[in-house]
């Protein structure tokens, strides 16, 4: 019989095995950013929010805020790792004035995140009062994050192509919507529940559309280029985005 923390265990290591797929995913743009020496025309945006949301995730997952949560912990640790990697490479390809916009965002995240763990910490004295506050946070900016996959499904529909919505980014979406689900109901978490059962229905929902128009998108359609995953994050493509939560 296995013991409920060994089941959390086994679904959380597998949720971070998927996360962490997700979180390589836009390796072949930073490659191509690499060799062309220039950002062209993507947006830091994905990378910025990911960044802030690892953090958060994070500090949610630490012992003092909402112990026993190591499998948070370190695929969102992962998760920062990485975005620090992109956002450098991205740093050092941008022209001067991007590279001072996306400096500034990095200092505005760096300083809300000192001012949220200084004022959690110091106002806040019981985990339950920590993990709620840090929590509710979370949630907010895992949902809004899940919003944006809302623009892929709505350019799906209108071309009647799955251009910008690729089928593996999707079926991915979803089972790591799931594993997080189960993790956080095996021993019931609600502020991890939130934003991966939204992320488990928008995952569904990208896969039956891109049953109800995979047949109707041309073969010779070039595809299209992911940006960015973000956690408990969201992987961004050019023209359409599918989100991935990876708490």
């Amino acid at each position: 019989m296995v013991s409920t923390d060994a089941a959390r265990n086994i679904v959380g290591i597998i949720g971070n095995v998927i996360s962490f797929g997700l979180f390589l995913s836009p390796v072949p743009t930073f490659y191509k950013i690499w060799r062309r020496k220039a950002v062209e025309d993507f947006s830091p945006i994905p990378y910025l929010a990911t960044f802030l949301n690892c953090m958060m995730w994070i500090f949610y997952g630490i012992p003092v805020v909402h112990p026993h949560s190591l499998l948070v912990v370190t695929i969102n640790g992962t998760g920062l790792a990485l975005e620090t990697i992109y956002l450098i490479i991205f740093l050092l390809y941008s022209t001067p004035s991007r590279r001072c916009r996306v400096l500034q965002y990095i200092t505005a995240e760096l300083a809300f995140m000192a001012a949220v763990v200084v004022g959690v910490l110091m106002g806040s004295h019981t985990h339950e009062k920590r993990s709620l506050i840090v929590g509710v946070m979370c949630v907010i900016f895992g949902t809004c994050m899940y919003a944006s996959p809302l623009a892929a499904m709505r350019n799906v529909v209108k071309t009647r192509s799955v251009k910008y919505m690729p089928f593996w980014l999707s079926l991915a979406s979803f089972l790591n919507g799931i594993c997080w689900t189960l993790y956080a109901l095996i021993r019931f978490d609600i502020f991890i529940t939130i934003p991966n059962g939204l992320g488990a229905l928008f995952g569904a929902a990208q896969l039956v559309l891109y049953v109800c128009y995979c047949g109707s998108t041309p073969r010779d359609e070039p595809k299209a280029e992911i940006q960015l995953p973000t956690a408990t994050g969201a992987a961004h493509n050019d023209g359409g985005v599918s989100s991935i939560s990876v708490q």
